[in-house]
């Protein structure tokens, strides 16, 4: 696990801040195919009722193991993936069912930026028409007027004016997501979610995007769903963090109260792992037995209770739901 360097500024986002994104009871279920009729036998449920809340002008980390529904519940959000059920309320409006022109609309405040920033851009055009691509989609500018926005974008994540010129196989990963960067600043979205954003690149450029990211955050006055599987990272970046498994939210909290004090035995074993950079520090791990359970057919009860150190026989009957234990720190867990 790489630890990042990030310049911390002091957070001016005020906790009485209006909501910008609400999630409620969101579920996001795979239909599985079997037999000679290719009938559906069952789901894959990638994201099982998930609730929370990100305010204006805050960054809100999403963390767990590789397939775990984060990235799903980011695509499900922004309406890439359609949910099966629960509602998605965007800046006081219900986007969960909306289509055709309606979806359009909102898609100008809803913006990605993907983890591979190679897959993600069109190799096949040049950086300035990648960029000015969705301006031209939603506006009536002139080709000059494109031209200037594009540039002034460039500038902003770094990129020289010539970058406009070249193909997306001429830069190095770090230099493509910052294309992707721009791509998606471009209509100047109120919410970006960034979907393991570094993960792909080199250590060494690591940091220097995610400071990027932070800047544009407050310049821009953008709100961000940041979703890793680096701790280290997530709390570098992020305001406030949730942390999922198997589908699941299993708490939720400021990066403080969750780094100081985790509740939720999963979140320990996770932070036990983030890597010591004092070697004269002794650190006790949690080591996990088992394997992640098929998220086809979850346990019953708490689906961490079969890997869990601290696991009571409750755990087993019944699914523990979301609550709020200490100020704005809530957990999924049968101990509390």
């Amino acid at each position: 696990m790489s630890t990042v360097s990030v310049d911390n500024k002091k957070d001016n986002h005020s906790s009485l801040a209006e909501n910008l994104l609400e999630i409620q009871n969101l579920k996001t279920y795979y239909p599985v195919k079997g037999g000679f009729f290719k009938r559906t036998v069952g789901h894959v449920k990638a994201v099982d009722n998930i609730s929370f809340e990100i305010k204006k002008g805050e960054i809100m980390g999403l963390v767990g193991e590789s397939g775990c529904g984060k990235s799903t519940a980011g695509r499900t959000i922004l309406r890439l993936l359609k949910p099966t059920e629960g509602k998605i309320l965007f800046d006081n409006k219900d986007i969960t069912r909306l289509q055709g022109k309606n979806l359009r609309e909102i898609r100008k405040d809803m913006q990605m930026v993907f983890q591979d920033p190679y897959a993600s851009l069109n190799p096949m055009q040049m950086v300035g028409n990648i960029i000015e691509e969705p301006i031209y989609n939603f506006s009536k500018k002139s080709k000059d007027e494109l031209k200037k926005e594009v540039m002034d974008l460039l500038e902003k994540v770094g990129l020289p004016p010539d970058a406009y010129y070249k193909y997306a196989h001429e830069f190095s990963g770090g230099q493509r997501q910052r294309i992707g960067i721009a791509r998606a600043l471009a209509l100047r979205p109120k919410l970006i979610i960034a979907d393991e954003p570094v993960s792909a690149l080199d250590v060494s450029v690591q940091s220097q995007v995610l400071n990027l990211l932070k800047d544009l955050q407050e310049e821009f006055d953008l709100t961000f769903l940041f979703i890793a599987h680096d701790l280290s990272v997530v709390k570098h970046m992020s305001d406030r963090i949730g942390v999922m498994y198997l589908g699941n939210l299993v708490e939720i909290g400021g990066k403080d109260s969750l780094y100081a004090e985790p509740l939720h035995p999963y979140t320990q074993a996770l932070i036990s792992a983030i890597p010591n950079p004092d070697p004269r520090q002794k650190k006790e791990r949690i080591i996990l037995k088992g394997d992640v359970p098929s998220p086809i057919n979850p346990p019953s009860g708490c689906s961490f209770h079969p890997r869990c150190p601290m696991a009571m026989e409750e755990c087993s009957k019944s699914k523990p739901v979301l609550k709020e234990v200490k100020p704005t720190h809530r957990v999924a867990c049968h101990l509390y």
